[in-house]
């Protein structure tokens, strides 16, 4: 099947590792790309043709055997066929059909060649021993893997003396619907005995039930202290290639519970990732619904640490835009292909992968060029479908109408630049009230480099001096919560008294400041933290004051985040009453920094004139 090396590119670089290769490598592995169509009817034949390459699901579900190792059950986004490169072995490739779909395969040249990048490498190393891939993931999984013991132990432990018989020890473990039991000596661990246990040692040699537990019992058995994380207790397990791990209290020795590797498992499905994995599996509106409320509430029950806080707006916005990509694949589905180019563009929280609780919608449509009528209604539709949807799955509509369904978020290449001149030509206070939200924009899905296109063309409108001085006085309109005398200044009307609206005094304040510098050096990504990042030396700010500005960013955004998980709430009105004595101040040492940045801004684009 012919394809065009942009479409490889287009569809490589929402696929990990490739994503993070540049356009000239991407360009190399794309023109080497075929596009097969795998069905019962001609699998053979073409697995025959395309031995010892690399294979990337665009879509369809196979099962897969392409080493020593079992059976794998893969989809979209899936590779198989990489084992042979990296073992040096041409191992037999099986592939069971189990819906048909469209696969791209790569020449094993030109993986090798690939496989000298280390990021390459570490991916495909680690999925074939099905380990976590790369930081992001083990961030993200900080939620469940780095748990302790002592929050994830759910009963009491079931326990017995070594003076007990094995009877009794069996009729302990009945009563109780364990496969497992803790065995003490005063009360401290020392044994366990499991199911296998009775079977093998009881059962098989006819063994005398009266005899004292402690003739069948695992003396010394591996054990784990309560405040040992998730990871530590997986790891022991795997190394002693065991199913059962006594949890002992680190001072008194005592045994507080038994972590089994049914426990693991089930942990391990309350993860946000593997929800958002079910999210990309979804096959109609009802399932993608289900599944999507499911991720507000495992935020609200597993997310507790600051590093839980720090990434759980980018796990948001990640679903968002699996969420968008299933509704608009929907739609086609019931509507055939769209009949030009386009790209679905999320602003705001969404955009900058900052999206809390109580985020809702901002997005619209860029389109190739000016639809006709026919045109327009079939992307009227799409918009009006995809908002609906994804208010179904918990991204409320946005009060404003800053939405595709509203239709003058529907715009051409052409009208988009239009607009952005106009923006640029006159930035008034209230013009820039209006636009500064689509100053921070990403393709969700569709044609990115359409997107990337009007990036470009936009970029120099955006370092324009008279805009960037608007940009910066609007930047210092709204000031910080603290008076003259340094005391915080609360919000107004709000029935409790202490309260501090973080969004619009603080974080808000500090994503315009960042967007001001990111425009000024020509920056498009638009992510705050990315944008801070990327700004180069001479851009205005010094390395320290960048550093400074990161940092209060996450200490604020892990506020917001406590706040709305603590108190369910989709506000970010944080109460200063609920900080500790510290954080009060590292508040208000925020505060100041960010009012001087205000300030240093105001002198820098527009020459002191506020």
């Amino acid at each position: 099947m012919s394809t065009t090396p942009q479409q490889v590119m287009d569809f490589l670089k929402t696929s990990a590792p490739f994503d993070q290769l540049d356009d000239e490598a991407l360009d190399e592995l794309a023109r080497q790309a075929r596009l097969l169509y795998l069905a019962k009817e001609n699998q053979q034949e073409l697995l025959a043709e395309n031995q010892d390459r690399l294979f990337l699901i665009h879509s369809g579900q196979f099962s897969v055997t392409d080493s020593n190792a079992p059976e794998r059950h893969l989809s979209e986004g899936d590779y198989f066929g990489f084992h042979s490169a990296i073992d040096g072995v041409s191992y037999p490739l099986t592939v069971k059909i189990d819906s048909p779909g469209l696969v791209y395969s790569f020449s094993e040249k030109a993986f090798k060649k690939l496989l000298t990048l280390p990021d390459v490498a570490n991916f495909f190393q680690s999925t074939k021993t099905e380990v976590l891939q790369n930081q992001a993931v083990l961030d993200s999984n900080s939620m469940w893997l780095y748990k302790a013991l002592s929050e994830v132990i759910e009963r009491q432990p079931v326990k017995v003396d070594v003076s007990l018989s094995v009877q009794q020890a069996a009729e302990k473990m009945s009563q109780n619907n364990v496969s497992s039991l803790l065995i003490t000596e005063h009360d401290k661990l020392a044994g366990i005995v499991t199911d296998r246990d009775l079977r093998n040692r009881v059962v098989a040699t006819g063994l005398d039930m009266s005899l004292p537990v402690s003739a069948i019992m695992t003396d010394k058995p591996a054990m784990i202290i309560q405040n040992r994380t998730m990871f530590d207790a997986m790891a022991l397990m795997t190394e002693r290639n065991i199913h059962h791990l006594p949890v002992i209290d680190r001072s008194t020795r005592q045994p507080v519970g038994m972590l089994t590797a049914s426990d693991i498992v089930r942990h391990q499905k309350g993860n946000v990732l593997y929800i958002i994995g079910e999210l990309s599996k979804a096959e109609n509106l009802y399932e993608l619904t289900r599944l999507s409320w499911q991720i507000p509430h495992y935020l609200a029950t597993h997310a507790k640490r600051l590093g839980d806080f720090d990434i759980a707006g980018k796990v948001l916005a990640q679903a968002t835009d699996i969420m968008t990509r299933k509704l608009i694949g929907f739609y086609q589905q019931q509507h055939g292909l769209a009949p030009m180019n386009f790209a679905w563009i999320v602003y705001g929280s969404q955009a900058r992968e900052d999206q809390t609780m109580g985020s809702d919608q901002d997005n619209g449509l860029l389109l190739e060029h000016e639809p006709d009528n026919h045109q327009a209604e079939y992307f009227a539709g799409m918009a009006e479908y995809v908002c609906d949807g994804l208010g179904k799955c918990g991204i409320k509509l946005c009060p404003g109408n800053i939405m595709a369904s509203n239709p003058e978020l529907r715009l051409s290449l052409d009208a988009a630049l239009a607009q952005s001149q106009q923006w640029v030509k006159q930035p008034t206070s209230t013009a820039i009230m209006h636009f500064n939200i689509f100053l921070d924009a990403r393709a969700a899905a569709g044609d990115v480099e359409l997107f990337k296109k009007m990036q470009k063309a936009r970029a120099p409108l955006f370092k324009q001096k008279m805009f960037l001085a608007a940009l910066a006085r609007q930047a210092n309109e709204t000031s910080v919560p603290l008076t003259m005398f340094q005391k915080f200044s609360y919000e107004k009307g709000h029935k409790i008294k202490d309260t501090i609206d973080l969004k619009t005094r603080a974080t808000a304040i500090i994503n315009n400041l960042v967007r001001l510098y990111a425009l000024a050096n020509g920056l498009t990504m638009p992510a705050t933290l990315g944008r801070i990042a990327s700004l180069p030396a001479g851009a205005g700010l010094s390395s320290r004051d960048t550093d400074n500005i990161r940092d209060i960013w996450l200490f604020l955004n892990r506020l917001r985040w406590r706040h709305q998980l603590q108190n369910k709430a989709t506000d970010n009105r944080v109460s200063v009453s609920d900080l500790s004595s510290i954080e009060k101040h590292q508040l208000k040492a925020a505060f100041k920094a960010i009012d001087r940045a205000q300030q240093a801004a105001v002198m820098k684009f527009s020459g002191g004139m506020s």
